[in-house]
Order: structure tokens, then sequence, then C-alpha cells
């Protein structure tokens, strides 16, 4: 290219010699050039998140769900399951919500399923044509989201919060993709304070505005274990309380439920229920499902059956 500027350029100069009157115009340059805009010269690569590899077979061995895997009873609950919260998160639900994409997943306890519910609700809405989803593991005491999609903990949430991290850096692409993951981060002594701080606000608000077309899914620590959990939740648009059937005290449920009265929405799932039409339990590795969900108290919303 700019070896045609400069035969131009002496073209136009025998043509001056000669005789032939020639308008004055200013000779191209290239970019690389002294003469290019300074802006030009500065200009550097676009930043994008780093990609990690999903085993998908593996995944699926352990009972999450992932795209084109063959349908099971799982798959078509949280089909079910997701849909009013797809609702909502789009703006057509019953009422406006604020911060409708944020939905966090938590329990009463530890051990009732909420990383399991927390996966496959995120595979199931990555499959969706209409929407992509981030998955980030704010469980900062016990994180196990990484672990259980085969993935090494890295920089993440609280890395995030205390600043020496950007989000480009801790936002993970994957071969699934509409889905994104956002690890717990690296352990900080004051992680639960972390998460109820004020910078944890502010990076919710951030998060619900920047990624406004996006579903973000949130792997809470558990209701009564905690305190952080309790201060998230008023963050969150939408929560799904995850209750392991037989083993839950119904007292449990109720005190946490009352946690987290200020949210607009809160779902309930009921993690191991039996699946009486196949005698056994839910696709054969022990998870059944039955939710319900209202808006007002939780309390107060109808558990149903995932059909």
């Amino acid at each position: 290219m700019s070896s045609l500027i400069e035969q131009a350029a002496q073209r136009l100069e025998q043509l001056r010699q000669a005789g032939v009157e020639v308008p004055q115009v200013d000779s191209p340059l290239p970019a690389s050039s002294a003469a290019a805009p300074a802006a030009a010269r500065r200009a550097e690569p676009a930043v994008t998140s780093r990609r990690v590899e999903l085993d998908l077979d593996l995944i699926g061995a352990n009972g999450i769900v992932t795209p084109n895997a063959p349908r099971t009873r799982v798959a078509d609950q949280f089909r079910v399951v997701k849909r009013p919260l797809l609702q909502n998160a789009a703006g057509r639900g019953a009422v406006t919500i604020n911060h409708a994409n944020l939905i966090m997943i938590t329990s009463a306890l530890p051990g009732e399923g909420k990383t399991f519910t927390a996966l496959n609700l995120a595979m199931s809405i990555a499959a969706e044509l209409d929407h992509t989803v981030m998955l980030v593991d704010a469980d900062v005491a016990r994180p196990s989201v990484m672990r259980n999609l085969g993935l090494p903990e890295g920089p993440g949430l609280l890395d995030l919060l205390d600043g020496t991290a950007q989000m480009h850096e801790v936002l993970l692409r994957t071969n699934v993709d509409k889905l994104s993951l956002m690890p717990s981060g690296t352990p900080h002594q004051r992680a639960t304070e972390m998460l109820a701080s004020e910078a944890m606000r502010r990076l919710l608000d951030d998060m619900a505005s920047r990624y406004a077309d996006r579903v973000i899914i949130f792997d809470s620590p558990p209701l009564l274990a905690t305190t952080e959990a309790r201060v998230l939740a008023t963050h969150m648009g939408q929560i799904v309380v995850v209750v392991q059937a037989g083993r839950t005290k119904q007292s449990d449920v109720m005190n946490a439920l009352h946690t987290i009265e200020s949210c607009p929405v809160r779902m309930m799932m009921l993690n191991q229920a039996r699946a009486e039409a196949e005698g056994a339990y839910g696709c054969g590795y022990g998870y059944g499902y039955g939710y319900g969900y209202g808006y007002g108290r939780a309390a107060d919303a109808e558990a149903k059956p995932a059909t």
C-alpha cells in the first residue's frame, strides 16, 4: 500500500515539473508513519475474557444436564423450573422486579444440593435460544462450582471486591457458548465481610445493569449458616431456596424464608424427592424436584410437582 502511494506522489511531481498544473493535495500516509494520528498510534487490542474447556461427558456423568444430552427427567424438570425465572428476568412477569436478572440459589443449611441446582439451572438456561447466563460462585467460605465442573480455582469474585482484578480477568468463557463462569476467587480472611460490603452492593448494581441482557446466577452460602447470604439476598431480584426432602426440618425452612422476606420473588425447590412414577429416585442418581414460587411471602407459595 505504501509503495503505491509513493509512486503516485512521484508521478504528481513529474507532472508538475513538466509544466502540467496539478492541484495541491495532502498525500495520505500509512498509519505507521510519524504523521499518523496519535489515537491510532495508541490503539490497543480489545481485552477479552479467558476461555476454558468443560468436559461435558464427565459433567453429564455427574448428573448435570449438558447441551445435546439425551432427554432426562431432571432436564425436563429444570425446563419447568427456569421458565418463570426467565419470564421475570425478561420483564414479562406479573410484577416489575428490580435486578430481576440476578438469581440467587441458596438453602437453609449446608449439604442440601444448592450447588447442584445452580449448575443445572445455569446449564438449562444456556440451552435457551434467547438467553445467556453467567454462573457466579458466591459461596466464598466453601466454593465448589469449579470443582464440580472439573476446573481449577482462580481469580474471581473476591478479587473483584478487593480491587486486585478486573472483570475480564475473572470472567471465564466456556465451550458452552451461552455459559460463562466466575470463580469465588482468592481466599481472603475477611471473605464473609467482603460479601456483605458496600463494594459488593456496587458490584451487583453494576452487573445487573451492564449485563442486563444476561441471567446471572449466584451459588450463595446457606441462609442459616452465615449472615452474608442474607445481605446478598437483599440485592437479588429472585431467590431459589433448595430444601432436601426428608432431611431439612420445617422450622429451619421457615426460619430461612423469614430472612429473605425483602426479596420480591422466592421459589422453593424440593431436592431428592422420590419420583413415584419411577419407583426410584429421579433419573437414577438421586435427584428429583418439586417446586413452588410466588410473589409476596414465600411461605404462602404452594409447592407443586415439577412434571
